[in-house]
């Protein structure tokens, strides 16, 4: 499909009116903590706003970018998204990313450096998986959508590297795992919506605990329109 933009106001606007998009992500996408997913999950409202004509969901819960070194006590928590990407649909007009908070709390890939290729570690896995995803869909808009601040209480504090028994490596804060996110999509051109800093949503607050999320990770409705109207305003403005 091409891509259509008009400008409104002196502002260049993206129009995805039509696209298909393929969302590849976790339990957030895949609508933990969602009421009333077909009305209240962020890309399901994202495609009423924005009037798609369809989109696939390629999210499996617990699942991390980079590859397991040992076998989950759910097998398809190791269904990573490396592996993943291979089956969607090619013929999207779009891509949408969000992950990597797993391989923060659970994840026992090591953090790695910039510069690996493999998805043996976490840093190797962004990076193959924005070169794959480069590969196969051309110059199509891909966006990634780094992880949002995260607090589970007494279980995980973003601020701090996570201490999940299944880590089995040592971590770092979750910014940290933004922060290759960001600095890697640099390299193939890939838009980047950082939650992290820009959602507006801080679960160590007590309020936006409450209102936003379902246990500190996981959005409810309300987080989710938060999501959605985040996303659509930053592709509008690619």
């Amino acid at each position: 499909m091409v891509l259509f933009w008009y400008v409104k106001k002196g502002m260049n606007k993206m129009n995805i009116k039509g696209f298909k998009i393929n969302f590849l992500g976790d339990s957030i996408t895949e609508g933990v903590g969602v009421s009333d997913i077909e009305n209240c999950r962020y890309n399901n409202r994202l495609a009423r706003m924005c009037e798609l004509a369809s989109f696939n969901n390629y999210a499996v819960s617990g699942s991390r970018l980079a590859h397991q070194t040992y076998p989950s006590a759910k097998p398809h928590y190791d269904l990573c998204f490396c592996g993943r990407a291979e089956g969607m649909d090619t013929t999207a007009d779009m891509v949408v990313v969000y992950g990597g908070v797993n391989d923060y709390i659970h994840g026992d890939a090591p953090f790695g450096e910039i510069g690996d290729t493999i998805p043996t570690t976490f840093c190797g896995g962004v990076y193959f998986l924005m070169n794959y995803l480069r590969e196969v869909y051309g110059n199509k808009p891909i966006v990634f959508m780094t992880p949002a601040r995260c607090f589970l209480r007494h279980e995980v504090d973003d601020l701090f590297p996570s201490v999940h028994a299944a880590k089995r490596v040592e971590g770092k804060p979750l910014i940290e795992y933004v922060n290759v996110i960001i600095e890697t999509a640099k390299q193939f051109g890939i838009n980047v919506l950082d939650l992290y800093k820009n959602l507006g949503i801080d679960p160590h607050v007590p309020e936006q605990f409450e209102t936003y999320t379902m246990d500190g990770l996981h959005f409810n409705d309300q987080g989710h329109a938060v999501i959605a109207e985040k996303l659509k305003e930053f592709i509008e403005a690619l």
